[in-house]
């Protein structure tokens, strides 16, 4: 039985029993046999119908946007945000995955040479509970425009977002089968995975289940994307504009509580303006509204559950312990964590090795640019980094320097529909999004031709 609990009242709101093996058989063939139907349709038909799931997200935002605040504790005005953000991307892939996989003529010494793009099947997208609409969409769609079939197994705690998901496809006129959820445990997912029907899977997560499907796919030979953690470097150089970026700063790592694998999650500070940075910081903390979700004026909300905010406040402890300081924050009551400054933050400790999914921004200063450039790329993770600078010259001459699947320039990382999004190292390979994205299940097929 998987369970939805509030984790501002920390109630039981919903029990799903899940399904049993006969369900789950016969879903993952009717899937496949959708497949056969979905994949001769035309992308004026496929528009059609993305349009139409475009509008009803933005028709029932209310309700969706109140599914993922109760589920997961996100403040309602981020969740608003989420159901928008959603709908965009329908529309974006509505209007142009016709064009994305177009057939593309090569010159070679054959009459005719070309890459078709065709799809592949059904995909199993792996989804967490972060952005319970966000992170489906941003999988789903492209998958469902480039013609293939989507089986959703979704995080346990967010089955009342997965259901409504499920339902808007159906309600937007797609086939029985194209888009299916499967109400199950993690358990089972590796069955799913090495079923004939299964063709590829993306999985968004932790760096532990990334592994452990990356595994299962391996040996199934299945085509896999990883979107995994992340411990994003802040960089703030001695000549940046010091107001905007503990602006930006605060809300790289304080948006939905932290609780975003591209959050910014050290943040590495010149020295020579270091003392003004982290008091901005601290006193834009202290600004930030902390309460009930269902509050519009709510800046930020619980975490997930209580064990997440277990798990964040162990972190910040053993932190302490091996030598850094709590200069704002660090209580926890429940599912709720302050909002939390740490200086002397060092490699070894967890703030610095690790990811911390919650509301803590751990400092460490630097002497000068090489040094910050150094710290940055001492993680394992390589999903993003944020450079903030008046140098825009010197700015495009660090980003190769950098490791990471995205550099930011004066801004906080983020994902659009329009740009490729993934990371490197421990954060995961493939991309979701942009041109790239939708490539990602397809068969490039090449076609050769002599007369």
């Amino acid at each position: 039985m998987l369970k939805s609990i509030n984790p501002y009242t920390n109630l039981k709101l919903e029990e799903f029993e899940e399904f049993t093996d006969d369900k789950l058989e016969k879903i993952l063939a009717d899937s496949s046999d959708s497949f056969k139907t979905w994949r001769t349709t035309d992308f004026t038909y496929r528009k059609s119908l993305m349009k139409k799931a475009a509008g009803k997200l933005i028709e029932n935002k209310k309700d969706y946007s109140s599914a993922i605040t109760m589920e997961m504790g996100k403040p309602i005005a981020e969740s608003g945000a989420e159901v928008e953000k959603c709908a965009l991307v329908c529309e974006y892939y509505a209007e142009n995955a016709e064009k994305f996989l177009a057939e593309e003529t090569v010159t070679t010494d054959a009459d005719l040479s070309y890459i078709r793009y065709e799809p592949m099947g059904t995909v199993l997208g792996i989804m967490p509970w972060n952005f319970p609409f966000w992170q489906v969409f941003r999988f789903a769609v492209p998958t469902l425009m480039a013609g293939n079939t989507v089986l959703l197994k979704h995080a346990s705690n967010v089955q009342m977002c997965a259901r409504h998901i499920e339902n808007l496809f159906t309600a937007s006129g797609f086939p029985a089968a194209v888009f299916s959820n499967l109400v199950i445990g993690s358990g089972r997912i590796g069955k799913i995975i090495e079923h004939d029907n299964v063709k590829a899977v993306s999985l968004t997560g932790s760096e532990d289940a990334g592994k452990n499907v990356a595994e299962i796919a391996g040996r199934c030979i299945r085509k896999c994307l990883l979107e995994l953690g992340g411990s994003n470097a802040f960089v703030v150089l001695e000549d940046a504009d010091i107001e905007r970026a503990a602006e930006v700063g605060v809300r790289a790592r304080m948006m939905n509580a932290g609780q975003s694998c591209i959050a910014a999650k050290r943040f590495i500070i010149h020295e020579k303006i270091s003392k003004k940075f982290i008091s901005l910081f601290v006193k834009k903390l202290g600004e930030l509204n902390q309460g009930d979700p269902e509050k519009y004026d709510t800046d930020i909300g619980p975490l997930a559950s209580v064990r997440q905010a277990e798990s964040v406040e162990k972190q910040v402890e053993m932190s302490v312990a091996m030598g850094a300081e709590i200069i704002a924050g660090g209580k926890r009551n429940s599912a709720f964590y302050s909002p939390t400054a740490v200086i002397n933050v060092k490699p070894g400790m967890p703030l610095f090795d690790e990811e911390v999914f919650g509301p803590v921004a751990p400092f460490i200063i630097v002497k000068d640019t090489s040094e910050a450039l150094i710290t940055a790329n001492n993680t394992r993770f390589g999903l993003g980094v944020t450079l903030f600078t008046s140098d825009l010259k010197k700015a495009k001459e660090l980003v190769p320097e950098f490791k990471d699947g995205a550099v930011f320039v004066n801004d906080l990382v983020k994902s659009d529909p329009r740009l490729p999004f993934g990371g490197t190292g421990r954060s995961g390979y493939g991309r979701e999004l942009s041109v790239q994205g939708i490539r990602e299940f397809v068969n490039m097929k090449t076609v050769y031709v002599k007369t």
